[in-house]
């Protein structure tokens, strides 16, 4: 268990001097404070300026042993190392065993991975990475700052077995740190040297390129963010607090290569389900929900996120009894100044219009957000709680967001508002259904279909490798293995390490009893992508088949590497060694 105090730890720079061009441990935002002193002292104690850094200085130390898996977690540190540590006591399956060779099949499990850098400021949670073969992985295990324990990472609350493969994409850490750096074309979390340079979200990030103005001394101003236009002023925000229930990236673009002063709109489509609240329960992302709100539909572009949230500081260092106020003080600078109630509590609608309102609205509770901006327990990140920014009226706020939303329904683009269709193209809109028909939307299939069949009409889609490879999915689904093997072959074409497509091409020929062919696009897939731990189990049982047995054991190896409690590789590999399983060519 960690120590009751949250260290604070400022940005930094987390590569070395070659790389960066400063030496290690300066903090970036002090250039700034040369001039901005006081904002300088504030931000660099917010959630934002203590997103990410090395991991031995945001290290908290703990453990807990996880009852799904049985297996033991514990932080700790040594010789200025942080690392984390996992253990599971031996457990036998049965009586299998082969005595000449010494092999036992058992569920045991002893190891560590050294731990490079941290991601959350701590305050609602934090986790860290580590680094294997220049492949990035987060730890399969989060700190919960609002409860204060270790727990398993989202999503992964009841795993059998241990992940630890959890990539780290530059989709991810440019949300954490700046200067994330962009991927290498083999894999999504793998990069050439460090994968992002300067910890926590610095002052560039938002403000944009500082040269010029440091260079002349600030006689050339830095990007003036309330003069652009509203969906690039908008973006600087919704670059990372913008998720959408679908996000499609637009053909060549990365999101990585957003920078402040552009519209996020030009890099990737949100797609929400008409007519739904937006955000739903999830913890980041309530600008979908927010612009459903009447507070939004009444003022406008006026309205933005800053409107009511400081960036250069932090209601989490008020008090409770400060955090009422301050909020109610946003509130009441639209409500009170328009002298009347239309928007509030339906009993009450009119009756202090001309009066001031913030004398008579409920004063026997200053806190606006527990009745019109409730919370409720998030979807996505356990022990964590959501706070509604649809800003519904009181008979609607008892109603948990989930419950509004059906699972089916038309997607729609997100821009000016939720629930009007923007402009999409035919291309981003079908890859949105198909994310959607992945998770068994069978209507969104069919509809993903349609839309990616026009645009692969369209000039230019012979170089889109995620169009081939959705369109290569659907038509495996529908059973037209030829159809579906051409897009594949198409989307390799245009993206030679697309690992999913050679993964999905090589189960097809492996079908067709092309086993050769099949090995080599696992091979390929497995090799570059260890992530992709199903190609490597299957290019082990097909090299067994082949009767190729230290090829087979090699690929399980690798897997094992990467996956260490990876059950189906570890037994596999037993059979093999012990007999048990014959890798003789039939």
């Amino acid at each position: 268990m960690a120590d009751e105090s949250m260290p604070v730890v400022s940005a930094r720079k987390v590569a070395s001097h070659e790389q960066t061009g400063n030496s290690a441990g300066l903090d970036p935002n002090a250039v700034c404070a040369s001039c901005h002193q006081e904002i300088y002292e504030r931000y660099k104690t917010t959630p934002m300026a203590n997103a990410s850094g090395l991991a031995a200085d945001g290290f908290l130390p703990g453990g807990f042993m996880h009852a799904a898996s049985g297996v033991s977690y514990r932080m700790m540190e040594r010789d200025g190392k942080v690392y984390l540590t996992f253990a599971r006591e031996q457990e036998m399956r049965g009586s299998v065993s082969d005595q000449t060779n010494g092999i036992q099949e058992d569920r045991g499990l002893n190891g560590r991975r050294e731990l490079k850098y941290f991601l959350g400021s701590g305050r609602r949670g934090r986790t860290y990475l580590f680094e294997q073969e220049g492949y990035w992985f987060e730890i399969p295990v989060n700190w919960y700052g609002k409860k204060r324990i270790w727990d398993m990472a989202p999503n992964y609350q009841n795993a059998r077995e241990m992940p630890l493969t959890l990539p780290v994409d530059p989709g991810c850490l440019r949300c954490h740190a700046s200067d994330a750096q962009p991927s290498l074309p083999e894999a999504r979390n793998r990069y050439a040297g460090e994968p992002f340079l300067e910890g926590g979200i610095t002052c560039t990030a938002c403000h944009g390129d500082p040269a010029a103005h440091l260079a002349s001394r600030g006689r050339t101003a830095m990007l003036k963010l309330n003069e652009l236009l509203p969906a690039q002023r908008d973006s600087v925000c919704l670059s990372c607090h913008l998720e959408g229930q679908e996000a499609v990236d637009h053909q060549g673009k990365r999101l990585v290569d957003f920078r402040p002063g552009e519209s996020i709109f030009d890099y990737t489509s949100y797609f929400v389900r008409q007519g739904q609240p937006g955000s739903k329960a999830r913890a980041t992302s309530q600008w979908e929900a927010l612009l459903q709100s009447g507070c939004k539909r009444g003022a406008g572009d006026k309205l933005t996120c800053t409107t009511c949230h400081d960036p250069h500081g932090s209601a989490g260092t008020m008090s409770a009894e400060q955090r009422v106020f301050y909020y109610r003080a946003k509130c009441l600078a639209c409500h009170e100044a328009a002298g009347d109630a239309a928007s509030t509590h339906p009993e009450t609608a009119g009756k202090d219009a001309g009066n001031d309102f913030g004398a008579t609205h409920h004063p026997e509770n200053q806190d606006c957000t527990s009745c019109h901006m409730p919370r409720a327990k998030a979807e996505d990140i356990a022990h964590e709680q959501v706070t509604n920014h649809r800003i519904p009226r009181l008979a609607q706020a008892a109603k948990r967001p989930e419950q509004e939303e059906s699972a089916a329904g038309t997607l729609v683009v997100v821009g000016s508002a939720v629930g009007v269709p923007g402009q999409s193209s035919s291309r981003d809109l079908g890859l949105a259904y198909a994310l959607a028909a992945t998770r068994g939307d069978r209507a969104a299939g069919e509809r993903a279909m349609e839309l990616l069949r026009e645009a692969e009409a369209l000039p230019g889609s012979e170089t889109d490798p995620e169009l081939h490879e959705q369109l290569g999915f659907l038509h495996q689904l529908a059973g037209e293995k030829e159809a579906a093997a051409r897009e594949y072959d198409l989307a390799l074409a245009a993206d030679a390490y697309d690992a999913i497509a050679a993964g999905n091409l090589a189960f097809l020929k492996a079908g067709d009893r092309e086993y050769g062919e099949a090995a080599g696009l696992w091979r390929r897939a497995f090799q570059e992508d260890p992530v992709q731990l199903k190609a490597g189990l299957n290019l082990a049982t097909v090299e067994c088949g082949l009767g190729k047995s230290e090829a087979a054991v090699a690929a399980l190896d690798r897997v094992l590497a990467f996956s260490p409690d990876d059950g189906q590789a570890r037994e596999m590999r037993i059979e093999i060694r012990s007999g048990r399983r014959g890798c003789q060519t039939h």
